[in-house]
């Protein structure tokens, strides 16, 4: 049973990681140049745009989660799985949502790089 609640662990560290990444990601974007902001306006310019981005506290409340998610994990299942699982589907995850929200494009050996580690967590899974 506590491997079942591992893996439910894993699951929500990757879904909360992936979405905090994209929403920290997507915060940065519509901050701008953050070296171009910081030469013209100061440090404390570039500290208010990031403050002042409604989805950089979502991306932030997400990461918390994906936190308290990991020490749920760690206290359920092995280290040797918690950890590299939740890191390898993460990766996955983020490559598929960039793709996907960020409308970023992922190339040919990034996705290579995907499955293949996909593939490594599904013979840790086994």
């Amino acid at each position: 049973m506590k491997d079942a609640y591992a893996w439910l662990a894993i699951g929500l560290i990757t879904l909360a990681a992936a979405t905090g990444d994209v929403l920290l990601a997507y915060s940065m974007k519509r901050v701008g140049d953050v070296h171009e902001l910081l030469q013209r306006r100061g440090l404390l310019a570039v500290i208010a745009r990031v403050l002042m981005t409604p989805t950089f506290f979502l991306g932030l409340g997400a990461m918390a989660v994906a936190f308290y998610s990991l020490l749920f994990g760690l206290s359920w299942g092995n280290l040797s799985l918690v950890v590299p699982a939740s890191a390898s589907l993460t990766f996955v995850a983020n490559a598929f949502a960039a793709r996907i929200f960020l409308h970023e494009h992922v190339g040919r050996r990034r996705w290579i790089a995907a499955f293949l580690v996909a593939g490594g967590v599904l013979l840790m899974a086994v």
